[in-house]
């Protein structure tokens, strides 16, 4: 496939009108993330975007991880009559039981999937319209026999989300945030902590300040990023073995990629931060988030299971830190991603609800698209009962466990 191919063009005039009644008037679809940079980086300086789809985000996430899994990407982009561009969807086309879908980049490393768009196009769609979108972006990228979106925001800054628009139903898992009082940081936890969260947690930090001098770090260059990203791995390595799960982070192009992005693009700040928690030189905490605009999104943390200050909760203490930093800095949004968890609920007084979309192509996505849709609504009641989660997270270690019979497709 060439770098970039677009539909058939219209003569100008039935271009225009076309456009006009429909809100796009070409489709392009390309494989090279490079040829797209400047209307990818002027779209999300601009338009809608969640940190997860920023450019240098992105990128390093094709170069690193995509390469080494081979996967094949495909970036869909929505043009006007005069060729701006309206929207971009940036997509990986994924073969699973015979069927090729498309789905956003980014995986479960990615908390928030989403499409990049002009915030007067995304207004402008309405669900026939957004359905007559998918179906040309579909048969522009051939051979699909649907798109599977999940973990979507209902809405962003106030604006739907086009693709949010077709959901097939709330996804499993919500996303928890905590919108900042830049420059009243103490204000912005009491409101959303409780005071009995507020008394706990300095009861931790009086404790931990017992085991000796702390600092919380940015890494900001090559030997901090790797530093900080050997503890990490080694935190999270740690934690799924005890938890005898396997560890999502073993693959040593997540390193690549958070690294790449945590270096960033010289002359621009890094969309990808890390930070540790130190205690007498040593990191006993670590996060890793991706910052885009005025909002923080917490990608992962981690902490020491075998430092002594482990039960003081370094992770809370890292991140409770992290959140006034950034309130002192301006940012007015820090989510923690998503997932239950008692420590997000314990900090965050709101959410992002989440849907998945599931639109087929084919008779034969139309099979997989019901497949998918119950499977998720399946995983959702299994992680609104405390006991069938516990239950199915250990049913998963044992699985995870036995030999692999090797993949059929």
């Amino acid at each position: 496939m060439s770098a970039v191919a677009c539909a058939p063009g219209l003569p100008a005039a039935a271009a225009s009108q076309r456009a006009g009644a429909r809100g796009w008037s070409r489709i392009c679809v390309g494989s090279e993330i490079g040829a797209l940079e400047s209307e990818w980086r002027q779209l999300e300086a601009s338009g809608l975007a969640t940190p997860y789809q920023a450019y240098d985000w992105i990128r390093p996430f094709v170069e690193t991880v995509g390469r080494a899994e081979a996967m094949a990407f495909r970036f869909v982009r929505m043009c006007d009559a005069e060729g701006a561009t309206l929207g971009l969807l940036p997509l990986v086309i994924t073969r699973r039981h015979g069927t090729r879908f498309a789905e956003f980049i980014g995986g479960k490393h990615a908390n928030y999937h989403m499409g990049l768009y002009r915030r007067d196009f995304a207004e402008s769609l309405d669900d026939d319209m957004t359905r007559q979108l998918l179906a040309e972006a579909g048969a522009a990228i051939g051979e699909v026999d649907a798109f599977v979106f999940v973990n979507q925001p209902a809405s962003w800054q106030g604006i739907e989300n086009p693709m949010a628009r077709l959901s097939a139903g709330a996804s499993p898992s919500r996303a928890y945030k905590l919108a900042l009082q830049p420059g009243d940081c103490d204000g912005t936890l009491r409101r959303s902590m409780s005071k009995h969260a507020r008394k706990k947690l300095t009861t931790k930090r009086n404790r931990f300040a017992e085991f000796g001098h702390s600092e919380l770090v940015q890494a900001q260059n090559p030997l901090a990023v790797d530093r900080v990203l050997d503890a990490f791995l080694a935190q999270k390595a740690a934690r799924f073995a005890q938890m005898r799960l396997p560890d999502p982070f073993a693959d040593p192009a997540i390193r690549s990629f958070l690294r790449e992005a945590a270096l960033g693009t010289p002359g621009r700040p890094p969309v990808v931060e890390l930070y540790s928690l130190d205690l007498e030189g040593q990191p006993v905490a670590t996060y890793v988030g991706a910052v885009h605009g005025a909002r923080f999104s917490g990608m992962a943390t981690s902490f020491d299971l075998a430092s002594p200050a482990a039960r003081t909760s370094p992770g809370e203490i890292l991140l409770v830190q992290l959140i006034k930093r950034k309130c002192r800095a301006g940012l007015t949004m820090f989510d923690l991603g998503v997932g239950e968890a008692r420590y997000k609920t314990t900090i965050c007084d709101d959410r992002d609800d989440l849907v998945d979309t599931f639109f087929p192509l084919t008779a034969k996505g139309r099979a997989y698209a019901s497949f998918s849709q119950a499977k998720r609504a399946l995983k959702r009641r299994i992680k609104a009962s405390p006991l069938a989660l516990k239950l199915s997270l250990r049913a998963l270690g044992w699985l995870k466990r036995r030999p692999s019979p090797g993949d059929d497709d």
